[in-house]
């Protein structure tokens, strides 16, 4: 008997799993219900062909109808909206937007994959034509439209996530005036506070003006364009807004058949990508999905993600057993000539979910730093401090940062520990990496302190000086010159510290502390082995500056 599949929604997950059904079975009577005229094409590159980096929209297209139609034989219907679904009779409702007529559809098996919408806030004002968000093709051409005819001179981007970021550097690109508004003290959430700090600057270098801990609450249409009221009590005059708060999983269809949502309003799935209701599944933005790491609820919309669950959904339905095992959220953005990447959990989640951890912080070159070029790679790296298993990764550079997570993310999700990440064994040479890679440096980092060998102390825990500390900078006094210094600080350079000891009492805790942690290490170790009581500030001056100027 021949096996009628009905998918409501294409792109990633639906488009993924139409192909993957067709290519386990050539009998199978396969549809594709989408709503708008874009089958499969890139969302992920709207922002670049806006900003120009893309030039040929076209590019954008990654299947149309008739490529599809033509190599995987399926039925594409599109301007067609699924506007209903009974699930005890298996059928669907369907209304062809054109003509406006409607119709139903049975199916043996279905797959949802009606994705995410943009968070609208509901303020006065943000339904003006003005306000844009960004999730599709028409959404694009729109945003090209206001500003090929009406050459705004400003804009403003509400949100300082993926979206808004790429989005803030498009219109830059473009010549517009940009300022970016996000609630929270910091931009791109999946990260720490303090490693967003070097996107502060980036963004703020290049002519983006950036207002944190703000929201926008009111916008008003005048004669010179838009009026923004913020909840500061500041107000902007702007010609256009992008609303890039974030995404909500679109789960209205999920609700009339009786699914199972989850608490972060996703849909609930197995890990076969079923739902709660016989012979439906659920795959891509839409779906809730566990933490790798937390095993907690999460919403999690990445294209990775949502093609593998649609891959998943096919096979099962051809009786293939398959699993998803949970999302990590390896993401990363470019922010104007830098990259900011991250893996598995960050410090604040697991601070959330009251999870047991320690942090380490590497500042290391991209290449061979004697090889012109070589760029510095901030490194954050969160592990359990009983077993070592790596928990979490962040990372910000102008290169490497990619292939960095990636090794991360490939150590995350086999249960690696940073005792691993000591023996990895990294290509090397002058042009592309260092004999002692920025990963195999945080393995020895994390390393030493599982072990017991290493003492540190986190650039925001520094204590109160008093008389039972001594805070020692063992830079050279002309870094200190150009770079500053902590206050209260005694200067003895690391080579100097032998020549030095009787400056040092035995009976106060010392903090040392070096540009990035190395040399404040040697000086820990040299200081440990003389019987004094010592610790090193993890990440040395450079993670110091970087945690002082969180929400700046």
């Amino acid at each position: 008997m021949t096996k009628k599949i009905v998918i409501v929604g294409g792109v990633a997950g639906g488009a993924s799993a139409a192909a993957r059904a067709r290519r386990l079975s050539e009998d199978a009577d396969i549809i594709v219900f989408e709503r708008d005229s874009f089958i499969s094409f890139a969302n992920c590159g709207l922002p670049y062909h806006i900003g120009g980096e893309i030039e040929d929209r076209d590019a954008l297209l990654v299947q149309t109808p008739e490529s599809m139609k033509a190599r995987f034989n399926l039925d594409i219907r599109i301007q067609s909206e699924v506007i209903g679904v009974d699930a005890e009779r298996q059928e669907v409702t369907v209304r062809e937007l054109a003509s406006g007529r409607e119709y139903s559809e049975r199916y043996d098996d279905l797959i949802l994959s009606p994705g995410a919408v943009p968070i609208v806030p509901p303020i006065p004002g943000v339904d003006s034509e003005s306000v844009f968000t960004l999730r599709n093709i028409p959404d694009m051409d729109r945003i090209i439209r206001k500003i090929n005819i009406e050459a705004p001179r400003s804009a403003v981007v509400v949100g300082g996530g993926y979206i808004g970021i790429e989005m803030a550097e498009a219109l830059i690109h473009r010549g517009i005036e940009t300022t970016m508004v996000e609630l929270a003290n910091q931009i791109m959430p999946p990260m720490d506070p303090e490693m967003a700090v070097p996107l502060h600057q980036e963004m703020r270098r290049n002519g983006v003006r950036l207002q944190l801990s703000d929201a926008l609450e009111k916008v008003e249409e005048t004669a010179e364009g838009l009026e923004l009221s913020m909840r500061s009590g500041r107000s902007l005059q702007t010609d256009m807004v992008i609303l890039a708060i974030g995404v909500r999983p679109e789960n209205t269809l999920a609700t009339m058949a009786g699914l199972a949502i989850g608490e972060k309003g996703g849909i609930q799935v197995d890990r076969t990508m079923k739902t709660s209701q016989p012979n439906i599944w659920a795959v891509g933005d839409a779906v809730e999905v566990r933490d790798f790491v937390t095993g907690a609820p999460a919403q999690i919309p990445l294209a990775g993600p949502a093609n593998r669950q649609g891959r998943i959904a096919a096979d099962n339905i051809f009786d293939l057993h398959s699993e998803y095992k949970d999302t990590q959220g390896t993401g990363i953005c470019k922010v104007f000539e830098l990259s900011a990447a991250s893996t598995g959990a960050s410090e604040k989640m697991l601070v959330a979910q009251g999870i047991d951890y320690e942090k380490i912080y590497v500042h290391g070159a991209d290449h061979a730093g004697y090889y012109p070029g070589a760029t510095q790679v901030h490194l954050k790296l969160v592990f359990d401090p009983k077993n070592g298993r790596v928990l979490g990764a962040q990372a910000v550079g102008a290169k490497g940062v990619d292939k960095r997570i990636d090794v991360l993310a490939t150590a995350i999700r086999g249960g690696m520990t940073v005792f691993d990440l000591e023996e990895f064994e990294l290509c090397y040479a002058p042009p592309f990496g260092s004999a002692k890679d920025v990963i195999n440096q945080a393995g020895f980092v994390a390393s030493n302190l599982c072990r017991g060998e290493h003492a540190v102390c986190h650039a925001e825990d520094l204590p109160e000086f008093s008389d039972d500390v001594v805070l020692v900078d063992v830079r050279n006094p002309t870094e200190i010159t150009v770079l500053g210094s902590i206050d209260g600080s005694v200067n003895i350079p690391v080579n100097s510290l032998r020549d030095n000891l009787d400056r040092l009492p035995k009976d106060k805790t010392l903090v040392v502390y070096c540009a990035v942690g190395l040399r404040g290490y040697v000086a820990y170790r040299m200081l440990k082995n003389l019987g004094y009581q010592v610790k090193n500030m993890t990440g040395g001056y450079t993670t110091y500056q970087m945690v002082k100027r969180i929400g700046q």
